[in-house]
């Protein structure tokens, strides 16, 4: 198994956006295939190391991680928000 885990610090972090974020990660339930399970959390202590979202993906192996890395509504609709509304990522992948 592998878990594909992002922090996102937004540019604007109003309880609203952070909402709005959540929401745009958890619309990838039932539409990428790959994804086994998928959390996602938004920080409550907003302290100045604090990222605001967090983006827990499970998934079956590395081959699946590339797949859902490629996925088209993962590519097209999820990542491109993200993007838009991050001002900054940090990332982590590992098996277990």
């Amino acid at each position: 198994m592998v878990k594909h885990i992002v922090c996102f610090k937004l540019k604007d972090n109003s309880e609203e956006k952070c909402i709005e974020a959540k929401n745009v990660l958890m619309s990838m339930v039932g539409k990428v295939p790959t994804a086994k399970e998928i959390n996602v959390g938004i920080d409550f202590l907003h302290s100045d190391r604090s990222y605001d979202i967090i983006l827990e993906v499970t998934l079956e192996d590395e081959k699946a991680l590339e797949e859902y890395q490629n996925d088209e509504y993962h590519c097209n609709e999820v990542k491109p928000y993200m993007h838009s509304v991050r001002s900054a990522s940090v990332a982590v992948d590992y098996k277990f």
